[in-house]
């Protein structure tokens, strides 16, 4: 883990990365409709699962492999699940942060009000 921050002119603009993410998916589409739909929102399954095989290896839990990723890895494959879900989101509604942001909020609310609970 670095103890460098991001500079802002380094740092992506999250939003613009997922719409541009999105768009790129959108033009180069081997299946749409319902059933591009559908698999978009599959792909998630898949990068889960990739984040239990990185916890798999950096343990070393499987005897054949043996410690075979590292934390980092673990990082790198959440972040990609991250990612995977708001261009899913994005796909479902141009209005992504919104949607996000009004989750997020009643999330926190929910989970870290006292009276909530």
């Amino acid at each position: 883990m670095s103890d460098h921050a991001p500079t802002p002119a380094s740092t992506p603009d999250l939003w613009k990365s997922v719409d541009a993410l999105w768009t790129w998916l959108e033009t180069d589409q081997p299946v749409s409709g319902r059933e591009g739909l559908l698999l978009r929102m599959l792909k998630l399954s898949e990068e889960v699962g990739e984040v239990s095989e990185a916890v798999i290896g950096a343990i070393g839990q499987n005897p054949r492999k043996g410690v075979s990723h590292t934390w980092e890895d673990v990082q790198g494959e959440l972040c990609d699940v991250v990612i995977t879900a708001l261009v899913a989101l994005r796909t479902l509604t141009p209005d992504t942060r919104e949607v996000f942001h009004r989750h997020l909020r009643r999330v926190t609310e929910r989970s870290l009000d006292p009276g909530a609970r």
